[in-house]
């Protein structure tokens, strides 16, 4: 399958599809974690543990560390919530969660907007260059850095 499209979701849909990605994974959803992911999912751009550390501070009143946030990131990266952009050693909300690919990143160098899409020939053909080179991919990330068309 090469590219297709995905029913995204967006605001509450997107936190209740997140919810339930979590929960089909065995995992709960604590009231933390919802804060740590809606706050992910406000970003516009790819965000930091420390970016989201402090919008969960704010909206809380009270301090939330960085490394309660990395957990809680590792957990939904790990339950397909959330990518990282490796290069960035940041975070974006997935929009379909229910729908698992490997990552391939558009990143603009001038505004820092990130475009996740899907095209799994691309990936198959990376996963297939591995493993003829006697590697065993796990997790292809393809990040391809540019100007956005806001930029160029």
């Amino acid at each position: 399958m090469s590219a297709h499209n995905h029913h995204e979701h967006h605001g509450a849909d997107l936190t209740k599809a997140a919810r339930t990605r979590l929960e089909e994974a065995g995992e709960q959803w604590t009231a933390m974690r919802e804060r740590v992911f809606e706050a992910l999912a406000g970003f516009d751009k790819p965000a930091s543990a420390y970016d989201i550390a402090e919008a969960v501070s704010k909206a809380e009143g009270r301090r939330v560390a960085a490394n309660s946030v990395y957990r809680i990131l590792d957990l939904f990266v790990g339950s397909n919530l959330a990518r990282r952009v490796e290069s960035a050693n940041a975070y974006v909300a997935n929009a379909h969660p229910e729908c698992l690919h490997d990552c391939i990143f558009l990143v603009c160098d001038s505004c820092g907007q990130t475009t996740h899409i899907d095209d799994d020939s691309i990936t198959k053909n990376v996963r297939s260059a591995a493993q003829h080179a006697g590697f065993s991919p796990v997790r292809p990330v393809i990040e391809v850095r540019g100007k956005c068309g806001k930029c160029d």
